[in-house]
């Protein structure tokens, strides 16, 4: 576990940008969970990949006209309760931090995993995100 004073700052980078941080496994149930809902999740993680790309990424796609209904994150080797679950939702997929997954009535629409985002620019990133916006959170 990493200590939570020492991922503050990575994030905040989120929270700051209007991404709602998920502790427990209850409100992250209380995201997925809720039917005829969106909902962008952020497996975040202290990698470089996750600062230089990740991060940068999900900022990006914010800005962008359609958006899903939630928008939140969770700490992997912080949050474990909250990760654990959030991953539970991610079936047929193998734990990955970092990782952007968009959910759609509680199972994944679209995925982003670290050998996704690995090397990727947070311009491509963003653009992979959005067009998923556009498929799965229009109408």
């Amino acid at each position: 576990m990493y200590d939570p004073m020492m991922v503050a700052p990575m994030r905040d980078e989120l929270v700051h940008a209007g991404v709602r941080s998920l502790g427990t496994a209850d409100e992250v149930d209380g995201v997925l969970g809720e039917a005829g809902k969106t909902a962008l999740v952020v497996v975040n993680s202290v990698c470089g990949c996750a600062a230089a790309n990740a991060r940068p990424g999900v900022r990006l796609a914010l800005g962008h006209a359609t958006q899903p209904d939630h928008v939140v994150t969770v700490f992997a080797g912080v949050d474990r309760e909250a990760t654990d679950r959030a991953r539970s939702y991610f079936k047929g997929y193998m734990p990955s931090s970092p990782s952007i997954a968009l959910m759609k009535d509680g199972a994944v629409a679209f995925i982003l995993q670290r050998h996704e985002i690995e090397g990727r620019s947070p311009e491509d990133i963003a653009g992979r995100l959005t067009a998923a916006f556009d498929e799965h959170c229009a109408g």
